[in-house]
Order: structure tokens, then sequence, then C-alpha cells
């Protein structure tokens, strides 16, 4: 668990040299405006710095080792202005703190993205029960106690590479299997985000990453982002019950708000009557891409897209994965979270945002018909995704 007194003495330190300002060069000039003095400290006996990608052409991507998140992520707009779009915080404080300021804001999420019913799958004839930190349910491998919460052994290659490692115990959270894993960022020269992950394991297991960056193209990171314009390559999603949990079946979206294949903007039909968006106050679903095929994703086809007519930003993905999960951020602004200030002094609005997380389907394990997520020993998981600026 997060060792928290040395968070909050570290941070305050941190903060303070912030207050006052630095002379240290790799704290100036920064396009973020993120102070890296504040991200500098130790975590369960482990240091923790922040780490910034970036190319000529005006992109920059800061990443802290503590939960492998992206802090800030900049890109020029259509004047030029090198705009941040993606939410979070400005210290290493309130990522820590997962009491009051809860998030998986940039993180690399593991073992397992998304949700599994009731925290329980079988592998083998063994029956495994995970940890429930959402209801019943284990969200994103853990929550507080899960990859987005460790610290990863950090080591850049020049300006553009990032490769964040972790060691996973057998039995953490209740997942089976000694796993060592990578994640590497690389800002690319033409303006791209390019993340890998890959594993291995000494006893079957199961695994399922992503990124859970919170995109607002606009860079007005308190204001909603509905008039955001997004196409998803899919023709088909997987509904979901009140908990989350996809039913099993897999549905046309044709005639139904579910349907980007023809670009809008998400405030078209984010307030539909249909039962999925009121069951989730929002988009929180899984699509299946079809740039998935014949058990092979093709990573160089877009799977998804994304564009605020404010910045004149656009963004395109591409996964080797077989679902996207689209969620529009529909617990943030909402009970408490309201009150919590971000990066720049912002609070965040409900629908500031937009995720756009590759995936195995949620709840796989106990859906047998869809693409497993299971890793043998001797094997090696790897998982794509990549996401291309450029002004439209």
């Amino acid at each position: 668990m997060t060792n928290l007194k040395t968070v909050l003495i570290a941070a305050s330190s941190a903060m303070l040299v912030a207050a006052c300002g630095s002379t240290s060069d790799e704290n100036q000039g920064l396009l973020s405006g993120l102070n890296p003095a504040a991200f500098d400290t130790i975590i369960n006996e482990k240091p923790v710095k922040l780490y910034t990608l970036k190319n000529a052409n005006g992109m920059e991507v800061c990443i802290t080792n503590y939960g492998g998140r992206v802090v800030s992520l900049v890109v020029p707009d259509k004047d030029g202005k090198p705009t941040d779009v993606v939410l979070g915080f400005d210290n290493i404080h309130q990522y820590a703190d997962t009491l009051n300021s809860p998030s998986d804001y940039g993180s690399s999420v593991g073992r397992y993205a998304n949700r599994i019913a009731g925290g329980k799958f079988t592998l083998n004839g063994t029956d495994y029960q995970l940890k429930q930190n959402d209801g019943d349910n284990c969200l994103h491998g853990g929550g507080t106690s899960g990859w987005m919460n460790q610290v990863y052994d950090a080591f850049q290659e020049g300006d553009s590479i990032l490769k964040l490692t972790i060691v996973a115990e057998d039995g953490e959270n209740g997942f089976p299997g000694n796993v060592t894993a990578v994640t590497t960022y690389k800002v690319t020269s033409d303006n791209t985000l390019d993340i890998t992950w890959e594993a291995q394991t000494d006893k079957e297991t199961i695994i399922n990453q992503t990124n859970h960056n919170y995109y607002n193209l606009s860079g007005e990171l308190d204001k909603e982002g509905t008039d955001q314009v997004l196409y998803l390559n899919a023709d088909n999603f997987t509904p979901s019950d009140k908990a989350y949990i996809p039913t099993g079946k897999v549905c046309s979206v044709e005639g139904t708000p579910m349907d980007f294949r023809t670009p809008h903007a998400i405030g078209d039909s984010i307030n539909s009557s249909f039962d999925q968006i009121q069951n989730a106050g929002g988009y929180d679903h899984n699509w299946c891409l079809n740039t998935y095929k014949d058990g092979k994703g093709d990573d160089t086809q877009v799977c998804a897209s994304l564009y605020s007519p404010k910045s004149g930003i656009f963004m395109e993905m591409y996964t080797n994965e077989p679902g996207v999960q689209f969620y529009s951020a529909n617990f943030q602004g909402v009970g408490k979270d309201k009150d919590i200030i971000r990066k720049n002094g912002l609070k965040y609005p409900k629908h500031v945002s937009v995720c756009l997380e590759s995936q195995k389907y949620p709840d796989s394990p106990n859906k047998k018909d869809w693409v497993q997520p299971t890793l043998k020993p001797g094997e090696k998981y790897y998982s794509h995704a990549a996401y291309k600026f450029s002004i439209k």
C-alpha cells in the first residue's frame, strides 16, 4: 500500500520548492508548466520522478513512474499554441492520496483493465477471487492497490522513450502468477504517443492493460468536452447491466446512439433516453472494433478519432486489441469530486473529457466465446495503442 506519510512529507517539501522557484535546468521551460520538483519523492522506498518526452514538432509528454501516469500531453493547436489536452494533477501528493483524490488519470492500468464480474474467474479448473473494489466487481486490477498506484522502475532513452517496469507477485489482489510487465511510452516525430505493453509470467494468468488518459482536445479543461467530435470504427458494441458488466451479447450500433461510424459531436446523443446511456449516465461501454478480424488486430488502421472544433486538434487512435472503451467522464464533477482542484487550479465538470481505452472486452475471463486475456509461461503478452495528433 502507498506510504502516504512519506508522500505527504516529500510532496509538501516539493511544493515549497515550487512556490519559491527553482534554478534547476530540468525545472525550466516545460511547455506543460509543470514543476518536476512537485513529483520528486519516495513512495514505498522507491524513487518517484516526473519524466519528460518530447520531439522537435511541439509535442511534450510528462509522465510519472507512480502508476505509469501521463500527467500532461501538450501539442500545438490550430494557431500553434502549446495546448495540454489531458486531465490530471500538478503534484504527486494528490495522485497518491487515494482517499481524498482518487483517480485513474493517465495511468498504465494492470493487471486487468476494466471490470471482472464479482471479482471472480476460473482458469484451468481453479477458481480465483480478486479484490472487489467496485461494488462486487474488480475494477482496473484492484484500484488503490492495483498497478496504477504502484511505483514502476523507470529508464529513459534519450528525449523520446520511457520504459516502465513493474514486478507483481503471485496472489497480488488475487491474481495468479509472478508477472513482469513493461510499459513503453514513445513520442515520435509525427506527434504520436505510441504505447506498448509487454509481460511474462511464471504461471498461467490473465492480463489486459491499457492507458487511461482523459482527453479534452480543446485544452479548456474546466468546460464540458461534449462538443468533441468522435469516430468509432465499430459496427457492434457489448451492452452492459447497471453495474457496467457486459451481458454477454454483442449488438449492432445501427439505429442507436452507440453509432459513431459517421463522426459526430458527443453532445448530440449523450442525453439520449436509450437504456444503455441512461444506465451509465453517459457513455461507458466497449465497442467491438472493425480493425480486429480473424483473431488479429490491425494497428495500422484508424480504430477511433477525436476532434475539437475549438482548437482544431485532431487525434487518431490505433490498436491491435479487439475492443475500445469509450468513457465520457460521467463521474467527474459529481458529488465531492466537484470540489477537487486539479492542474492550473481548475475544477472539472461532468463530461469534461473522453477516455478511449484499448482492451480485451470487459469481463472476458467469464465470457469464453470472447477473445481471452490468458497468458501462459513462455509466452509474451503484447498490446499496442497509438494516439496521433494533427490539425484539422
